[in-house]
């Protein structure tokens, strides 16, 4: 009846899950719940941990009062650290259910609850990463016009005059190769971060082939995520060498996010070893490794 009046029907079992299909149309957003909530948790977490390292510190220690920096520099700090994190755990479950497969040695047992609700909700997470790196390129592009930022450029240039410093500044190759390195692997990464975030899109994803999808998806989104990796690194270059860093004895917020990535990269390299590729290809093509109790059970049968 229901095909007869031009309607989509979709099996969504007995009638037990009445009261549940009741209830779908009234739920606001129940796929965003888990990222938008570690999104927040991180959030909050980063913007207390950097207000105590930088503004509270400097309060504190060095009686100097910069709490201007929490509108746009502190936030600039806090954007950038979430959405790596959020994109890399878009790809961590992915790493994760590898190895479930690799020790099961199938793909036909059912994954973890835990895992299974994370793998549901990953393309949530990562466009909720897109939301924040776009903050972060917005916020980055207004630096030059604050106010903080144009009252110290003309003070160390009136101090250099006043001073009578007509010492030719030294150019350092290697701060100009670090500085023009994080500055290209930025904008790079934030152009793949596009790209990824349109492929997600239904109209745009609906127009590739399964193979091109999952190349977008997951060739160029590691290659995002390792060249954002990269943009990380660079930006710390050699700041963790550095004791006045480590305020009160806490590490710096970048070195706090590059953990999670680079974790999931390294995973990532092991599951490209040839002995663990060809094994894992092999399970998701079908491929089920017999189990002791199995063989048992066969050898018996075949000498009966």
């Amino acid at each position: 009846m229901a095909t007869k009046l031009g309607l989509t029907v979709l099996d969504k079992g007995s009638l037990s899950a009445a009261r549940e299909l009741e209830d779908f149309p009234l739920k606001l957003f129940p796929e965003w719940r888990l990222p938008l909530s570690i999104a927040v948790g991180l959030t909050a977490f980063f913007f207390f941990y950097l207000l105590i390292r930088d503004v509270i510190y400097a309060y504190v220690e060095e009686k100097t009062e910069i709490s201007y920096r929490i509108m746009v520099s502190l936030a600039n700090k806090v954007f950038p650290i979430v959405a790596l994190i959020m994109l890399s755990l878009y790809y961590l479950p992915g790493a994760i259910a590898a190895f479930f497969q690799l020790y099961r040695g199938t793909k036909y047992r059912r994954f973890p609850n835990w895992l299974d609700c994370w793998m549901l909700c990953r393309k949530q997470m990562g466009l909720v990463a897109l939301g924040y790196a776009f903050l972060h390129a917005i916020y980055t592009f207004i630096i030059p016009i604050r106010y903080a930022f144009r009252h110290k450029f003309i003070s160390e240039v009136v101090d250099e005059i006043k001073n009578n410093n007509i010492t030719p500044f030294y150019f350092d190759n290697t701060k100009a190769w670090g500085a023009d390195s994080f500055l290209s692997l930025g904008i790079l990464g934030f152009f793949l971060f596009i790209l990824l975030g349109l492929t997600s899109l239904p109209s745009v994803g609906g127009s590739l082939s399964w193979r091109e999808f999952s190349f977008i998806q997951s060739k160029l989104g590691h290659l995002t995520l390792f060249i954002c990796t990269a943009h990380g690194y660079i930006y710390g270059w050699n700041k963790f060498l550095l004791p006045s860093n480590y305020k009160w004895y806490t590490p710096p917020g970048y070195m706090l996010c590059l953990i999670v990535p680079s974790v999931v990269l390294v995973l990532k390299l092991l599951l490209l070893l040839p002995c663990v590729d060809r094994t894992l290809t092999r399970i998701r093509q079908g491929w089920e490794r017999s189990q002791p109790k199995e063989e048992m059970v066969e050898i018996k049968a075949t000498n009966l």
